[in-house]
């Protein structure tokens, strides 16, 4: 057989012509971006974070669902994207069962604390809700709603799919390009809170592209979790350190707050 490129290039093309699919053919499907197609048996897993993926998909890998799968990937959003809703925000979901051909829907979002009310924002002088502050914060919906997934359409357990999100946010990720951007433009808010820049800064300054971050405390919140479910959130070690967090800041959350709080 002839070795010379051009020869190669022959039986590339005939390989095309062998499988009925001329070159036309092929590039002639519609397209929006110029990456090759995600194909796959046994599932996709599409999120921000390509470690957030990868957890999800490693989860359908072992026998779990795409409610495990979205699970462990949004875990580990928490730890590569902590701007965004984690275990402190809200959980919204919409689950179809294909054997029953039903749609299940999920309203993880808390509730104000009971002890708020306009009267006592009033009181305090604001006007409107601050954009920020301990007065804006609601009961986190996110555990309680991984609980409520993981309770009714999982089959894997929580301790299990938490675990990525863990060992990332124990040993530290490389941070990218967007979420530095976003590190970048909220540094002096996070300067004016002594926790905030503990946790989220590095000697004062914003996480750089490609430097590794970590976050232990997040790692060990998630540990909580991981070994006592939602109660460890909601009834826990967690609960005490929120609700301290809650009146060093003049804040009315209580701990029936986080005890009564159920999604729906």
């Amino acid at each position: 057989m002839c070795k010379h490129p051009c020869c190669n290039v022959l039986l590339v093309a005939a390989a095309f012509l062998v499988s009925g699919m001329t070159n036309e053919e092929a590039f002639s499907q519609d397209r929006g971006q110029a990456r090759s197609m995600v194909i796959s048996q046994s599932g996709i897993v599409a999120s921000e974070s390509p470690l957030a993926s990868q957890a999800g998909a490693a989860v359908l890998q072992r026998g779990g669902n795409a409610v495990d799968a979205a699970i462990a990937a949004h875990a580990v959003m928490t730890v590569v994207a902590p701007m965004w809703n984690g275990i402190g925000g809200d959980l919204f979901a919409i689950v179809y069962d294909a054997k029953s051909g039903k749609y299940y829907g999920l309203n993880a979002s808390g509730w104000a604390p009971a002890g708020q009310s306009i009267e006592r924002l009033h009181g305090k002088g604001l006007r409107a809700m601050p954009e920020y502050g301990i007065e804006s914060a609601t009961v986190p919906g996110s555990v309680d709603g991984w609980q409520k997934l993981v309770d009714r359409f999982g089959k894997k357990k929580l301790d299990e799919l938490l675990a990525p999100a863990i060992q990332i946010a124990q040993d530290g990720f490389p941070v990218t390009e967007w979420i530095a951007l976003h590190f970048a433009k909220e540094v002096d808010l996070l300067r004016n809170n002594e926790a905030a820049a503990k946790t989220f800064l590095i000697s004062d300054r914003a996480p750089k592209m490609g430097e590794v971050f970590r976050n232990p405390d997040l790692a060990w919140s998630l540990r909580q979790i991981a070994q006592g479910g939602r109660d460890a959130f909601y009834r826990g070690e967690i609960t005490q350190r929120l609700l301290a967090l809650s009146a060093r800041h003049g804040g009315s959350f209580a701990a029936k707050d986080f005890s009564d709080f159920s999604s729906e």
